[in-house]
């Protein structure tokens, strides 16, 4: 795809993250330079401990670089107070985890409202169910729903706020590849219908396929960036 510094969404410049773990300095990054482009689907791939989630959480303001400057477009947030981060994530940032995080006492539809009530400028929850080919599910509780259908609600829950990057950390992780092909082709929607920037972390490499763009982590640094010359569709996927 075309890129060019224009289009940059998120980047993130020497980007250092080290844990103090008792008497020992873990290094989760060790001087990482990224970048996000407008409207692409990267994969983050990498083996446990390789730093990716690191990196996605530094990117969507759930947590600050050791060392290293990151951007949002032309804001710098390096040195953003709590405030303008949380006002950063609620406005522009949809996270999807491995783990669904559904209250169970609420509906899909209501789980999904949730985050509606307090984003500036939200489409409906069946919107954004029905995106996830969950139109006919909407009144069921988590409880009733199966692991991929909680995963494309929080998904949805993710989108209806329209955020301007979607980040996902390992969104297959506890589900089958059947299963886990129905999410991923959720997501391939949602990047390709409303052009929502994503990235998209996972150890598990046929998922690369499906990319744009895969940038591959090792010990806290890219080992590579490749752009893939064709994608794969995420129905065709098989791990």
């Amino acid at each position: 795809m075309a890129q060019s510094p224009s289009k940059v969404v998120l980047e993130g410049q020497a980007l250092t993250k080290v844990y103090r773990m008792g008497e020992v300095d873990v290094h989760a990054l060790r001087g990482v330079d990224v970048r996000l482009y407008e409207g692409e689907l990267m994969v983050l791939l990498g083996a446990s401990g390789s730093g990716k989630s690191t990196l996605l959480n530094i990117l969507g303001g759930l947590d600050v670089p050791s060392a290293g400057r990151v951007f949002y477009r032309d804001e710098e947030l390096t040195d953003a107070d709590e405030g303008a981060l949380t006002e950063y994530r609620r406005d522009h940032v949809g996270f999807v985890f491995q783990f669904y995080n559904l209250i169970p006492s609420l509906t899909a539809r209501e789980n999904v409202g949730l985050v509606t009530e307090v984003a500036p400028d939200p489409m409906p929850p069946e919107e954004a169910l029905a995106l996830g080919g969950l139109a006919e599910r909407m009144d069921h509780f988590p409880a009733q729903l199966s692991g991929g259908e909680q995963q494309r609600v929080a998904i949805a829950r993710a989108v209806a706020k329209r955020p301007d990057v979607l980040m996902c950390d390992e969104p297959t992780g506890a589900l089958d590849a059947q299963t886990g092909r129905l999410v991923l082709t959720v997501l391939e929607r949602v990047n390709r219908e409303l052009g929502t920037t994503t990235a998209v972390i996972t150890h598990n490499a046929p998922i690369a396929r499906m990319a744009d763009r895969v940038v591959t982590l090792a010990d806290g640094r890219i080992k590579t960036t490749v752009e893939n010359a064709e994608k794969a569709a995420a129905e065709s996927l098989s791990w």
